[in-house]
């Protein structure tokens, strides 16, 4: 019995998927510049003749890479749900899920990373990610709105200083734990200090909006 084109089409897309997943693992692990697309094709069920088929070349595989990167993160952020919780508990439930999946995803960072290296030259090309930052700082600002309506925020803040705030913090952690750790002796990721500083991201964030300082 031969392959229909819905099965042709599943498996063309568990191809892509798995492709994707390994040259995550190999951007972040080797940089843009040290992976190679032979040894991904080796890690995966394909050749590297079929990978520069479904993506072109290693630089548009690599944009491939940080689209589903940043596309995973946003999704995270979509399911905090705004319209059943009170603005200082969603922009906590936004950051400690934030600290959540930059824990998950020591991936994510790592390419973060690497693409600062090149200033950005990569995320520059690609039309998704231009757009991928607009969903967020929309759910910010909706949080934002709703708590000065409330009277809970008194801090002037807008949504991309909020975002920042938010990210540095979770970035920071990972992305910084082998130097921070040599130079004072702890390990941020350790689980013994994960509860710790994930309620401290997230009541950081409340202080602040809440005029802490002022």
């Amino acid at each position: 019995m031969s392959a229909t084109p819905g099965d042709r089409q599943r498996d063309a897309d568990r191809t892509r998927a798995e492709i994707l997943d390994v040259a995550m693992a190999e951007f972040a692990r080797s940089g843009y510049a040290g992976a190679r697309v032979d040894e991904i094709a080796d890690l995966t069920s394909t050749t590297k003749r079929m990978i520069y088929y479904y993506f072109g070349g290693k630089e548009q595989l690599y944009i491939a890479a940080l689209e589903k990167a940043y596309a995973e993160v946003r999704a995270v952020e979509k399911t905090v749900d705004i319209d059943h919780l009170d603005p200082v508990e969603a922009i906590r439930t936004l950051a400690q899920l934030t600290f959540d999946h930059h824990d998950a995803h020591r991936d994510f960072i790592a390419l973060v990373a690497i693409e600062n290296v090149h200033r950005a030259e990569h995320i520059r090309k690609s039309e998704v990610l231009a757009n991928l930052g607009a969903p967020v700082l929309d759910l910010i600002s909706r949080i934002l709105d709703a708590g000065h309506a409330t009277g809970d925020f008194t801090t002037e803040a807008d949504a991309i200083d909020v975002h920042m705030m938010i990210s540095s913090f979770c970035f920071f952690r990972v992305a910084n734990q082998h130097t921070f750790g040599a130079l004072f002796g702890r390990d941020m990721t350790a689980p013994e200090h994960r509860d710790r500083l994930r309620t401290m991201v997230g009541e950081m964030i409340v202080a602040y909006l809440k005029g802490a300082g002022k």
